[in-house]
């Protein structure tokens, strides 16, 4: 089935009002950071990719403590679900979960179906230089699914909530999320959105976000899970697209390309380390 993202297009592509204000931010801080973003290159096999997910550091000095760069802020996108365009999942009994694949609570109760996908997001103290962890933050995830349908949202799913759920970060800073691979639908990278919250309660009430930002997933892991049964569409949308042309991640992804390792055959695991 085809999905229309014609109005998450949209949302991406409001103006240079719209984007000034933001590349201005992500500028500055890169200024005060004072480092540049160098992507790590390592040894992979057939069947495992590592991608860069560690935070840029800046040179310490001995009378304060290394910075490094907070996660790169991005558009929530029109299908959020948290409350800030009329749908609220946030709010509902149930949304604090690891497995996300499964719809909750009054929904239709359907799963989502796909190459199995666990995140782990690692959430950090930008200003301790990463190596603090931020225990006790909350973070909400949510993707589209094998089809590229967001769930509440695109016809079919409207009455589905799956694919969408809040974790509070544990002693080392870590949320982890049972899921299943993205699909990769027109105009936009695979990708997964987050947003960070200073705690579980400002979570589940829909308030104070101190960070909203998108993990990206790798091409050569794109192009096995997109081989398998259900994601046909995603192999055209993929050869149409590149990290460097989409809407999101054509500014800078080091910090949000994941570190994915896995099988098609036993699943996939995305690690990524959240400064804020």
């Amino acid at each position: 089935m085809t999905v229309n993202h014609e109005e998450e297009v949209h949302e991406h592509d409001r103006g240079l009002s719209y984007d000034l204000p933001l590349l201005a931010r992500r500028r500055m801080v890169r200024l005060l950071a004072g480092v540049s973003l160098v992507p790590l290159v390592g040894c992979t096999s057939e069947e495992e990719t590592t991608a860069s997910s560690s935070p840029s550091l800046s040179p310490s000095s001995a009378s304060s403590p290394v910075q490094c760069e907070t996660i790169p802020e991005e558009t929530e996108g029109p299908f959020p679900g948290d409350g800030s365009n009329g749908v609220n999942v946030l709010r509902e009994s149930g949304v604090v979960r690891s497995d996300i694949t499964q719809s909750f609570g009054d929904s239709a109760g359907g799963t989502a179906e796909g190459v199995p996908l666990t995140i782990t997001l690692t959430v950090v103290d930008a200003a301790s230089g990463c190596g603090t962890p931020k225990k006790g933050a909350a973070v909400y995830i949510w993707q589209c699914d094998r089809e590229g349908r967001y769930s509440l949202y695109n016809d079919g799913v409207t009455d589905e909530n799956y694919l969408r759920g809040v974790q509070e970060a544990d002693g080392k800073g870590q949320v982890t999320f049972k899921s299943i691979f993205p699909g990769c639908y027109p105009g936009r990278w695979p990708h997964v959105h987050f947003e960070v919250y200073d705690s579980l309660a400002d979570a589940t009430a829909a308030r104070s976000i101190t960070n909203t930002s998108q993990l990206a997933l790798p091409k050569d892991v794109s192009d096995r899970v997109y081989a398998t049964d259900g994601y046909s569409e995603s192999v055209r949308n993929l050869s149409e697209l590149s990290l460097e042309s989409d809407m999101v991640f054509s500014d800078g992804y080091n910090q949000q390309l994941a570190k994915v390792t896995g099988t098609v055959e036993q699943g996939y695991t995305a690690t990524l380390t959240v400064p804020v």
